[in-house]
C-alpha cells in the first residue's frame, strides 16, 4: 500500500520535486525521475512529471522507497543574533500583517547570508516577534549597501504571489539616488544590455529604467528612478553607463572622477506599490540622515 499525503497551502504552486525533496527524502534528481517513470510517485492517482505545479488538496501517493538513502544536504550555518539585535529592527517596520511585513532596510546588512556576509536580516528577523508562528520568505532583494523599502513574506502562498507579481511587473518600485555630475535632461529612460557571467558563461540581459531629475548642479544630481526590469545591480550599472555613477559606490565608478570618501551608497528604495485582491498597497521609506545631510549640503 502506498503512503498518502495531501498538499497544504504552503506548497500551493510549488514543483513536485521540490515538495518531495523537502518533505519526503532528498534524492538525486535522476533517481527521482526514475521513480516517477516507474509510477512509484503519483499525483491524484495519475503519473506525472517532476515539474508539475502542485495545487492545494492534491493527493500524492508514494510506493515503497524505504530502502533508498538520502543525499546529504549541505548544512547552512545560520547567524544567531543577540537579543538586542532582534529588537533593533522594530523601529524600521513600516507594515506588519498576517501575510507579510514591510520594513525600511538600513544600509550595511545583507538580506540573506552569503560568502562574504554572515550576519543577515533574515536570520535576525526569523527570531523576532514578527515571525513567531511563521518563517520569513524572501520575495525580492536589496543590495547590502542599499537602504529602503523591503517586503518579506510570512508564508509560502504570499511568497509565490509576490514572486508572480514581480515577474509580470505588477509591483512598482521607486528609488532615489544621488549621482556624480549633471545628468543630461534629455535622458528620460535608460535602455541597456547588461552583461553577467555565470559559471564562466557570458549572459546579456535587457535592462530598462525610467529616470527623472529632481535637482541638479554641475557636481551632483538628485534622481528618481523606476526600474522596469529587475536585473542585478541594474541601476548602479546603468547610471555608470551614462557617466554619472552613484555617490558612495565602490564597485561601479569612473576612475577619472575625483570621488569623495563616504561610506554610504546614495541609493535608496523609496516607494513600492502593488495591488492584491483589488486592494491597493502603497509603502514609503524615508531615507537616512546621512543621505539627507549630503543632499542638503551639496544639491
Amino acid at each position: 500500500m502506498p503512503k498518502s499525503y495531501t498538499v497544504d497551502d504552503d506548497y500551493h504552486h510549488s514543483r513536485l520535486d521540490k515538495w518531495f525533496k523537502n518533505e519526503i527524502i532528498n534524492l538525486p534528481h535522476s533517481l527521482l525521475e526514475k521513480l516517477l517513470r516507474q509510477n512509484k510517485i503519483k499525483v491524484n492517482k495519475k503519473r506525472t512529471k517532476s515539474s508539475y505545479r502542485l495545487q492545494t488538496g492534491d493527493l500524492i501517493e508514494i510506493y515503497d522507497i524505504s530502502k533508498l538513502k538520502p543525499v546529504d544536504k549541505k548544512k547552512k550555518i545560520k547567524y544567531l543574533p543577540k537579543k538586542k539585535e532582534i529588537g533593533f529592527y522594530d523601529d524600521y517596520i513600516i507594515e506588519d500583517n498576517e501575510n507579510f511585513i514591510v520594513l525600511n532596510k538600513p544600509i550595511g546588512i545583507p538580506v540573506q547570508s552569503g560568502t562574504k556576509s554572515f550576519k543577515n536580516l533574515i536570520d535576525i528577523l526569523k527570531n523576532s516577534k514578527y515571525f513567531e508562528n511563521s518563517k520569513p520568505f524572501i520575495v525580492h532583494r536589496l543590495d547590502k549597501e542599499t537602504s529602503g523599502v523591503l517586503i518579506i513574506s510570512k508564508n509560502r502562498k504570499f511568497a509565490q504571489l509576490f514572486t508572480s507579481l514581480f515577474r509580470i511587473r505588477k509591483i512598482h518600485k521607486t528609488y532615489l539616488a544621488i549621482v556624480y555630475g549633471k545628468v543630461n535632461k534629455s535622458i528620460k529612460m535608460m535602455k541597456d544590455n547588461l552583461i553577467y557571467y555565470e559559471n564562466n558563461k557570458k549572459i546579456s540581459q535587457k535592462a530598462v529604467s525610467n529616470l527623472k531629475i529632481i535637482k541638479s548642479n554641475e557636481a551632483y544630481s538628485f534622481l528618481e528612478l523606476n526600474p522596469i526590469t529587475g536585473r542585478k545591480h541594474q541601476l548602479r550599472k546603468q547610471l555608470l553607463k551614462i557617466g554619472c555613477p552613484i555617490v558612495g559606490d565602490d564597485k561601479y565608478f569612473l576612475n577619472d572622477r575625483k570621488r569623495i570618501k563616504i561610506k554610504n551608497l546614495m541609493l535608496h528604495a523609496h516607494k513600492i506599490k502593488f495591488m492584491i485582491n483589488n486592494i491597493q498597497y502603497n509603502f514609503k521609506a524615508k531615507y537616512n540622515s546621512v543621505f539627507e545631510d549630503f543632499l542638503k549640503k551639496n544639491i
